[in-house]
């Protein structure tokens, strides 16, 4: 059966998107506006513009080569694999395999976002996903008491983290054990709320902070 084509609310939606994900793609790669907009042979004000304009929709030759420039996809770009899994393109002929140092990996997580956390409960190990950021070099995440995160407490856990890069084949993962505790000091919450940068994507109220002190950290990376 052929691919249904998508509706066009959707490509509204995708396209209402597309100046944060201008952004964020070219922040993750160290581009500045400037910098992005000539590589694209476009005026930085046209860039601006699709970035900060919920409106703007581009031509596909402006998006193809944006998508060039951003070493991204233009479906990456539109939002079209938003409801899709990571890691479905074609793999490399040609991928190198390599160990991270631990340098290497504290740097990775450094950038915080989301990662998984595998918790132990009484029906076997659970995986699920948290926002997290690194604060004194631990990794810590605010959850809801009595929920999955929450059983973390008091066990030793893994912690793991990744980035996948479907158009160039290439991505790097970083695996965290260690031991979690909730934080129950008000010196040392506050200090955590002070050093955070992510907020609980679920939303609701989730006021029970856990930290996991790292005891051995590894990464992988695939390059091509």
């Amino acid at each position: 059966m052929a691919d249904k084509a998508p509706s066009r609310t959707a490509e509204e939606h995708a396209l209402g998107d597309l100046g944060r994900r201008l952004a964020a793609r070219r922040a993750e790669l160290g581009l500045s506006r400037t910098e992005a907009a000539a590589r694209a042979g476009m005026a930085p004000g046209y860039l601006q513009y699709l970035e900060e304009y919920s409106g703007a929709a581009p031509g596909p030759g402006v998006l193809l080569r944006l998508s060039q420039v951003l070493e991204t996809t233009v479906r990456d770009l539109t939002g079209g694999d938003t409801e899709l899994p990571s890691g479905l393109g074609q793999a490399s002929r040609s991928p190198d395999f390599t160990s991270l140092s631990v340098p290497e990996c504290r740097a990775l997580l450094s950038t915080h976002g989301v990662g998984r956390i595998a918790v132990p409960t009484v029906s076997g190990p659970v995986v699920v996903p948290v926002n997290y950021s690194v604060v004194e070099g631990a990794i810590v995440f605010r959850t809801e008491p009595g929920s999955t995160p929450s059983q973390a407490s008091g066990c030793q856990v893994a912690f793991e983290v990744d980035r996948i890069d479907d158009a160039f084949s290439r991505g790097w993962s970083v695996l965290v054990r260690g031991h979690a505790r909730t934080v129950t000091d008000p010196d040392e919450v506050r200090r955590l709320a002070e050093g955070t940068r992510s907020e609980p994507w679920a939303g609701g109220h989730r006021d029970q902070w856990v930290r996991i002190d790292p005891l051995a950290i590894t990464g992988r990376r695939i390059t091509v």
